[in-house]
């Protein structure tokens, strides 16, 4: 007769993550920075040059070519952090699913065993939420700064200072009258555009922030002078013919001690260039290095390096503990060519 072990295994919630996570739209930080999977814990990746093209040096025919130094590079390594969850199949579930599975129940069997591949599921996606936690902090802070279950992850990106601006007094767009939120625009595009000679054309807010660009008095005024109503289409189309920036709102939530959080804040600003920004790049954890030839454990691979493992309990009570593992953190190779505006504070 089959068993708990049976049924509650990694190959089979993974097999049940991926069919859900296919019919979802994929985080907007995911887009920006897809996923990579490398061996070991050091993240390394290349920082500086500003984009900008070097000449080629000229050289004589017959001679050794001229050895060029990554000028203007700079290799930044740090250990990435490692997160674990684990839930275990209670006593009460275990009892039901051993009963069904006695009375041959099918549709009883699989209405338990969703349950419970809804609950490992959950963990799968936990470690989505992280990653989008630090890919958003870094488009709107350049830094990375979590606190969680007591341990504290801080990481510096680097942030160029002078792709960093907060506005002041009337400029603030929460200024509705006086504000010029266009011209912002442009003078942030032209300053990334003059350090590296890659224009944004990508711009990412949140609803509220939006909302300032919606009333803004100037821009409703050039509504009226072309005699267009005051929609958001029309408000985005006179922004875009301006900066030939697109804005995307993103006001996507997760929970955070029973509450919902953004994970983009408000009152930020931050433009970027088409195509990927960074990486969001996996290490190896202990239960991909270890565990993968055990008899007792179950490794899988879900989401380019998420460690889901199933490790049988065959002491008392027999059970099926359910560990979801990661180590990872984003690269961000295009650091460079964005730029960060705090368009509010209070």
């Amino acid at each position: 007769m089959a068993t708990i072990f049976d049924y509650v295994t990694a190959k089979e919630i993974a097999a049940y993550w991926v069919e859900g996570a296919s019919n979802r739209i994929p985080y907007l930080g995911a887009t920006l920075f897809p996923g990579k999977k490398q061996l070991g814990l050091n993240l390394s990746w290349l920082k500086g040059s500003k984009g900008l093209p070097v000449s080629l040096k000229p050289s004589a025919f017959d001679t050794k070519p001229t050895l060029r130094d990554r000028i203007g590079f700079d290799r930044l390594v740090t250990e990435m952090p490692f997160f674990r969850e684990a839930m275990m199949i209670t006593e009460k579930d275990r009892q039901n699913l051993n009963n069904v599975i006695a009375s041959g129940n099918e549709k009883a069997i699989e209405m338990i065993v969703r349950n419970i591949y809804d609950d490992a599921a959950g963990l799968i996606d936990s470690a989505e939420v992280v990653f989008e936690r630090m890919r958003m902090q870094l488009l709107s802070t350049g830094k990375i700064a979590i606190t969680e279950n007591g341990n504290a992850l801080d990481y510096d990106y680097q942030f160029d200072s002078d792709h960093l601006e907060t506005l002041e007094n009337t400029a603030m767009w929460s200024d509705l009258d006086d504000s010029t939120p266009i011209q912002d625009i442009q003078d942030w595009c032209d300053a990334i555009e003059d350090d590296t000679g890659i224009r944004p054309n990508r711009a990412i807010c949140s609803r509220a922030t939006l909302l300032y660009l919606i009333q803004n008095a100037g821009i409703l005024e050039e509504l009226e002078e072309l005699k267009l109503m005051k929609t958001e289409e029309n408000i985005r189309m006179v922004i875009e013919k301006h900066t030939k920036v697109q804005i995307a709102v993103y006001n996507k939530k997760y929970s955070a001690s029973g509450s919902a959080v953004q994970f983009f804040p408000d009152n930020v600003f931050t433009l970027f260039p088409a195509g990927v920004l960074g990486s969001s790049v996996f290490g190896t954890t202990p239960e991909e290095s270890d565990l993968m030839t055990s008899a007792n454990a179950d490794v899988q691979i879900v989401n380019t390096g998420v460690a889901l493992t199933s490790l049988k309990k065959v002491e008392i009570p027999v059970n099926v503990e359910t560990v979801v593992s990661m180590i990872g953190l984003p690269s961000f190779e295009g650091i460079d060519t964005v730029f960060i505006a705090t368009v509010h504070t209070d």
